[in-house]
């Protein structure tokens, strides 16, 4: 059953007798949603998923602010609105090309990605600002690469269990597992 007949972008999966189950069985291996249990494995996948979008929004974001010389906040700033906006394309796209509208697209994609890529953002911002030198590096200099790169290290390990315990309870990337 499409799940935009009913008017949300919520997973929606038919039983063999056509009745629709929204999002409280298993499918395609990802554990129990919605009844407690996800493994680690859909979690690093999920998390993983999300470091990558992200991770290229930031360091996009930090490469251009540097590049034109910014200053800390500007650069920041930039580099998190791209880390959000590749973070939602890469799901937004995905679910697209499972024939999703792209109003009901962009619904999965905010559901999906929201508290994990706002997780990550935090963490992998923090690390860099309270690593000493890391903000007044330039793109030549180490510093500026181990900080950002061990940010990102930090804030997987931080999100993965969170992203677990968001995909038990059917939130979060659960939400868009059914287009998989």
């Amino acid at each position: 059953m499409d799940h935009t007949e009913h008017g949300h972008p919520g997973p929606v999966h038919t039983t063999g007798h056509g009745h629709s189950d929204h999002g409280n069985g298993s499918h395609d291996g990802h554990g129990a949603h919605g009844r407690g249990g996800a493994s680690w494995k859909t979690a690093v996948m999920a998390t993983l998923h999300c470091l990558t979008g992200c991770a290229i929004g930031e360091i996009l974001g930090m490469v251009i602010g540097t590049a034109l010389l910014w200053g800390n906040v500007p650069t920041m700033v930039l580099a998190i609105a791209l880390a959000f906006l590749f973070g939602y394309s890469f799901t937004l796209f995905a679910v697209v090309r499972a024939g999703v509208s792209l109003k009901n697209a962009v619904r999965v994609a905010l559901a999906a990605d929201t508290v994990s890529i706002a997780v990550m953002e935090l963490v992998d911002n923090a690390v860099v600002a309270l690593t000493p030198g890391a903000m007044e590096a330039g793109l030549a200099d180490g510093l500026f690469w181990y900080a950002l790169l061990g940010g990102f290290a930090v804030a997987f390990v931080i999100t993965t269990p969170i992203n677990k315990w968001m995909i038990g309870r059917g939130k979060g990337h659960a939400v868009v597992h059914a287009y998989h």
